[in-house]
C-alpha cells in the first residue's frame, strides 16, 4: 500500500484534474436523479393497499385525489371554479353534485347523502381526480395550477397536496442545509486544527465526495427527499474523522522522513487506508442494516450513505493528499497552536474517579431504557410540516367545515349484487367516525337503470371490473381511533366479497405503522449483530464486542429517552434510523480508545497504564470527531422546518455529543472492572497475548 501511496504522492497534479473532471458527470448525474416526495411509495408492493392504488391507476386512469373546499361562494361561481379546475391538465375530473343533480334545485331539496358530503353552510365541497400517482410530477403540477385558479376562498387538502408542499419546502432548505453544515464544521476545524488552511482542503475533499456520491444516484433512478437532505450532512459528519487522520498521519511522517514530504505522504496514504478501512467498515454496516427494511426507503437511505462512505474513504486518500501536497507551503505559513492541546489533567481524572461513571451510568441505566421504550412516535407525514402550509391549513379547514379529515375508498367487484352492496354500505355508515358513503348507490338510488347514469360519473366509479365507494371519516390518520376503524370496516367489506380492498391515505399510512414497527426491531438487530461480529474479529475477543456495543447502545437510549421526558413525539423515520447510524458512526469513537488500551496492554503496560495512556492519547480525537459531526448535524436540526428533516438531525447530533461523553467517561471504567475477563476471553496465537495472559494468571494466583 506504500508504493500506491507514494504513485498517489507523486501524480497530485494528474489526480486532482481527474477529480475536477468528475465534477461535471456527477453534476449531470445529480440533476437526472429523480426526487420522491411521497413515503408512502416506499411501502412494500406486496400490500393490499398498494395493490389498489395500482388498480386505481389501471382501472380508473386515476391515481390520487384532492378535497377542494370552497367557502361562501355563490353555486354559479363554484360550478365555473369547478370547470376551470377539469380544464387543468392530469385533472382527469372533478366530482361536485351538479354531477348529479341540476344546481337550480335548492340545497335544501337535494337528497340527504348529497347534502352531507357536498354542503356544510356557506362551505362546499368537491374532489377533484388526477389522472396520476400521489407524488408524480403530473399531479404536484396540477395541485400548483390548482392553488393559483381558486383564489383566497378555495383550500386543496389531501396527500398531493401535502407532498406538493414537502416538495416546495424541501427545494427551498436543502441549499441552505449544505451552507449551515459547512460553516459549523469549517468552525469547529478551526477551533481543534493546526492550521486556518487545512480546514478548506478538507470540506472541498468531502464536498467533492459528497458531489460524485450525488451524482452516482441516477443509477438508483430516484432518491427519498430525506435521503437527498440528509446525505450532504451525513456524509460531512461522518467522514471527517478520516481526513483528520490523515493530516496527522501525515505530519507524523514529515518528522520521520524530514525534507521527503512525498514519501511522508505516501506512508501517510498507507497508514490512513489501513485504519480508515477498518473504522469505515463498522459506518458502512450500520448503513447497510437499512437496507434490510421492508420500507424501502432504508434501503433507499442505507446504499446511498454506504456508497457516499466508500466514497469519502476513496477521496480521503487520492484527493486529499493531493491537495494538502500542492498547497503544503501555504497550509505551513497558516500553522496556529490548537485551541485544546493537551487533556492531560481531564484525562487523569476521569480515569481515577472510573467508580463515579459507573455509579453514574447504574443511575441513569433504567430511565434511559424506560423512556427508550415508551418515547411516542408518530406516522401522519402531514405533522412533520408547519401549520402555515397550504395542505395544512386546507386539512384544517376540511376538519373545521365539514367535521372529516379522511376519505377512505372502497374497491369492490363491478358484477356484486345490488343488495349486498347496499347493506355493505348501510353497516360501513353505522362504524363509529364514518360521516357518510358514497357510491353509485347514493348518487343516482338503486332503482336507476345503469343506462341512465352520466358517463363521466360512472367512468370515476365505475370499471369493467371494479365498483368504487367513498367512505368519509372524521378521524385523522395514523391515530388509533382511524386503525380501529379501517380494520372494523375491512371486516365489513370483506365478508360483503372477500376480494374487495379498503384503500387510501389512512389504510396507507396503517399500513406503514405496522411495517416500519416491525422493521425497527429488525433493523436494530442486524446493525447490533454486523458490529458485534466486526469487533469481534478485529479484536479477537468474546467480551470487547459486548463491552463497545453496550456503551454505544446506553447512549442511543439516552438519546432516544430525551424526547420522552420532553413530551415530544418523533416520526417514524427518526425513530428507525437513528439506532443504525448513531451505532455505527460513533462505535469508532470507542474503537479508537479499546485499539489503544489493547495495544498498551499487549505490550506489557500494567491495567491502569493501559487505561490512562489509551484515554490521553484518544481523548482529543474523539472530542474533535465527536463535535464535528455535531456541528454538521445541529445547524440543520435549528433550521429545518421539516420534521422529517430536523428530528433525524436533533438526534444525530445529541447523539454524536452523548457517544462522545459516553466512550470519554463510561468506557475506561468498564475496562477497568472488566480487565481480567478481556484478557481471558481474547484469542489468538501471539506471543505477546501469551505473555500477558501469563502475567494476568500469575498476578492472581499472588
Amino acid at each position: 500500500m506504500v508504493k500506491t501511496g507514494k504513485w498517489i504522492a507523486k501524480h497530485r497534479v494528474i489526480i486532482l484534474t481527474l477529480c475536477i473532471l468528475l465534477f461535471i458527470p456527477s453534476v449531470l448525474g445529480m440533476a437526472a436523479t429523480k426526487i420522491n416526495y411521497d413515503l408512502l411509495s416506499y411501502l412494500p408492493k406486496s400490500l393490499e393497499t398498494v395493490e389498489g392504488q395500482d388498480i386505481l391507476v389501471d382501472e380508473y386512469g386515476m391515481g390520487a385525489f384532492s378535497m377542494v373546499v370552497v367557502e361562501d361562494m355563490e353555486l354559479k361561481d363554484v360550478q365555473k371554479l369547478e370547470e376551470k379546475i377539469s380544464e387543468i391538465p392530469h385533472v382527469k375530473d372533478v366530482l361536485w353534485y351538479d354531477d348529479v343533480t341540476d344546481i337550480s334545485l335548492p340545497v335544501d331539496m337535494i337528497p340527504e347523502d348529497l347534502r352531507t358530503a357536498f354542503f356544510n353552510g356557506d362551505a362546499t365541497m368537491m374532489l377533484a381526480l388526477f389522472d396520476d400517482t400521489t407524488s408524480s410530477d403530473n399531479s404536484m403540477d396540477a395541485v400548483t395550477q390548482m392553488r393559483k385558479v381558486v383564489g383566497k376562498q378555495c383550500f386543496i387538502s389531501g396527500m398531493t397536496g401535502i407532498v406538493t408542499d414537502i416538495k416546495n419546502i424541501s427545494l427551498k432548505e436543502l441549499p441552505i442545509y449544505v451552507v449551515i453544515a459547512t460553516i459549523l464544521s469549517f468552525l469547529v476545524l478551526e477551533l481543534t486544527g493546526t492550521s486556518f488552511l487545512v480546514p478548506v482542503f478538507f470540506l472541498i475533499s468531502i464536498g467533492a465526495a459528497i458531489l460524485y456520491n450525488l451524482g452516482s444516484n441516477v443509477f438508483l433512478g430516484q432518491i427519498s427527499y430525506i435521503t437527498q437532505a440528509l446525505t450532504a450532512v451525513l456524509q460531512l459528519g461522518v467522514t471527517m474523522d478520516y481526513s483528520i487522520f490523515l493530516l496527522n498521519s501525515y505530519e507524523e511522517n514529515k518528522r520521520r522522513f524530514p525534507g521527503e514530504k512525498e514519501r511522508a505522504m505516501g506512508h501517510a496514504i498507507a497508514n490512513t487506508f489501513k485504519s480508515v478501512v477498518g473504522s469505515s467498515v463498522t459506518t458502512v454496516a450500520g448503513f447497510v442494516a437499512l437496507c434490510f427494511m421492508t420500507f424501502a426507503l432504508g434501503k433507499d437511505l442505507g446504499i446511498v450513505m454506504a456508497k457516499g462512505v466508500v466514497i469519502g474513504v476513496l477521496c480521503c486518500v487520492t484527493l486529499l493528499p493531493s491537495l494538502i501536497l500542492i498547497f503544503d507551503k501555504a497550509i505551513e505559513k497558516t500553522q496556529h497552536k490548537p485551541l485544546i492541546s493537551k487533556v492531560d489533567k481531564p484525562s487523569a481524572f476521569i480515569t481515577k474517579h472510573y467508580r463515579l461513571w459507573i455509579l453514574l451510568f447504574l443511575v441513569l441505566l433504567f430511565p434511559a431504557v424506560y423512556g427508550n421504550n415508551h418515547t411516542k412516535i408518530y406516522y401522519n407525514i402531514a405533522q412533520s410540516l408547519p401549520d402555515t402550509l397550504p395542505g395544512n391549513i386546507a386539512n384544517e379547514k376540511l376538519a373545521e367545515d365539514f367535521e372529516m379529515s379522511n376519505i377512505h375508498m372502497v374497491l369492490m367487484d363491478s358484477g356484486m349484487d345490488a343488495k349486498a352492496k347496499r347493506k355493505m354500505l348501510d353497516e360501513i355508515d353505522q362504524v363509529k367516525g364514518v360521516k357518510w358513503t358514497l357510491g353509485m348507490d347514493s348518487l343516482f338510488g338503486p332503482m336507476i337503470p345503469d343506462s341512465m347514469i352520466p358517463d363521466d360519473v360512472k367512468s370515476m366509479l365505475k370499471s369493467d371490473n371494479y365498483e368504487l365507494a367513498f367512505v368519509c371519516s372524521e378521524y385523522e390518520s395514523a391515530t388509533p381511533k382511524v386503525n380501529k376503524q379501517i380494520a372494523q370496516i375491512d371486516k365489513i367489506v370483506k365478508e360483503a366479497d372477500k376480494d374487495a380492498m379498503v384503500i387510501g391515505e389512512a389504510p396507507l399510512m396503517k399500513d406503514l405503522e405496522d411495517v416500519t414497527d416491525v422493521d425497527l426491531k429488525t433493523v436494530n438487530v442486524i446493525s447490533i449483530l454486523a458490529i458485534f461480529i466486526i469487533i469481534f474479529f478485529v479484536f479477537k475477543s468474546a467480551l470487547l464486542p459486548v463491552i463497545l456495543v453496550a456503551v454505544i447502545e446506553f447512549a442511543i437510549f439516552i438519546n432516544m429517552a430525551i424526547p420522552f421526558y420532553q413530551g415530544t413525539s418523533l416520526p417514524f423515520v427518526a425513530s428507525i434510523v437513528i439506532g443504525t447510524i448513531q451505532l455505527g458512526a460513533t462505535v469508532d469513537y470507542a474503537i479508537l480508545m479499546t485499539s489503544r488500551y489493547q495495544k498498551e496492554r499487549l505490550r506489557g503496560k500494567t491495567k491502569m497504564e493501559a487505561i490512562s495512556i489509551a484515554h490521553k492519547t484518544s481523548m482529543l480525537s474523539i472530542v474533535s470527531s465527536g463535535l464535528s459531526f455535531f456541528a454538521a448535524t445541529f445547524g440543520v436540526a435549528l433550521y429545518s422546518q421539516v420534521d422529517m428533516i430536523g428530528s433525524i438531525c436533533t438526534l444525530l447530533a445529541r447523539g454524536a455529543v452523548i457517544s462522545m461523553l459516553v466512550v470519554i467517561l463510561l468506557l475506561p471504567a468498564m475496562f477497568m472492572i472488566f480487565d481480567k475477563l478481556i484478557i481471558k476471553t481474547t484469542f489468538g496465537k501471539n506471543p505477546e497475548l501469551k505473555a500477558l495472559k501469563e502475567r494476568s494468571k500469575h498476578h492472581e494466583q499472588k
